[in-house]
């Protein structure tokens, strides 16, 4: 059985590439940890999950 692949939280869309030396994945990787504990930051992260959103449901021929 195939384990899921981590999605990448800064990326929206993508999967973890374990871009960053001796990270694991998603929950050890010091980027993603700088991006959530910054203000302006995590809110640039949220517009651009919102717009990834947006496209996947145009993709899939939504509203």
């Amino acid at each position: 059985m195939s384990r899921p692949t981590p999605q990448c939280p800064i990326r929206p869309g993508e999967p973890c590439t374990l871009c960053q030396a001796y990270v694991t994945g998603p929950e050890d990787c010091q980027t993603v940890k700088l991006v959530m504990e910054d203000e302006d930051l995590r809110a640039e992260l949220a517009v651009k999950r919102r717009q990834h959103r947006e496209r996947m449901r145009q993709a899939q021929g939504g509203p």
